[in-house]
């Protein structure tokens, strides 16, 4: 399925749930007692870039201030959940210098790519930036990782969740009920189709993260330069 089709499908079916007033609340936001942790590939916006988005965010944080809205230092795009966040994960455990070795193999063919983030997306969870890349790289980099990871007997829990395919970045969790859903949804839809602007993929950062990327409990692992 072309990509803004997979967007725009995830919108509509969301929107319709907003107007029922149907917000999938996530109750572990910014639990202490979330203790699940993983490792992750991920590429990050510009300063430029995040100065759009956060103009989106104090909007939204003006109607309802009490949902989650995520930091600028926090927004990302994953590239590849490499093992995803479960409690009990031990970064001691495993040996990152073979992780490393597998990602810096997979990005040899890698070309520079940009992402470009037009509108916004969402599911009953969240609301999401829509990703466009200018080039395939980004879908040969993920064919890459999960072809060499599979060759492994390195942990790892690639696809097992779901096939990643998009380059959104998730930038609001909802944690309460939206005290004013009619006003909420305007917000969203003036900046349905909003350009925040584009950035290159220069570096890809492995990191040891807690499930929402928040920056106290995110650690840069490896970086890898294009």
């Amino acid at each position: 399925m072309e990509l803004n089709i997979h967007y725009d499908n995830l919108w509509s079916e969301s929107l319709a749930k907003f107007n029922q007033n149907e917000f999938n609340i996530d109750p572990l936001i910014e639990s202490t007692s979330d203790l699940r942790r993983g490792i992750t590939l991920l590429v990050r916006p510009n300063n430029k870039v995040k100065r759009l988005i956060s103009e989106f965010i104090e909007e939204l944080k003006h109607i309802d201030p009490n949902q989650y809205y995520y930091p600028s230092t926090d927004i990302h795009v994953t590239v590849m959940s490499i093992i995803s966040c479960y409690q009990g994960f031990d970064i001691n455990a495993i040996d990152i210098s073979k992780y490393i070795d597998q990602i810096t193999d997979s990005l040899q063919t890698t070309l520079r790519d940009s992402i470009t983030f037009k509108g916004i997306t969402a599911s009953s969870s969240c609301i999401m930036l829509k990703g466009f890349t200018k080039n395939n790289s980004l879908d040969t980099t993920r064919m890459n990782l999960r072809s060499n990871f599979k060759k492994t007997t390195l942990e790892h829990s690639i696809d097992t969740r779901y096939k990643i395919r998009t380059a959104h970045a998730t930038i609001v969790r909802f944690k309460s009920e939206i005290t004013d859903p009619k006003e909420f949804i305007k917000v969203l839809q003036k900046y349905r189709d909003v350009d925040f602007g584009s950035f290159e993929i220069d570096t890809y950062e492995l990191v040891y993260n807690d499930w929402y990327q928040t920056k106290k409990n995110t650690k840069v692992l490896y970086k890898f330069e294009i």
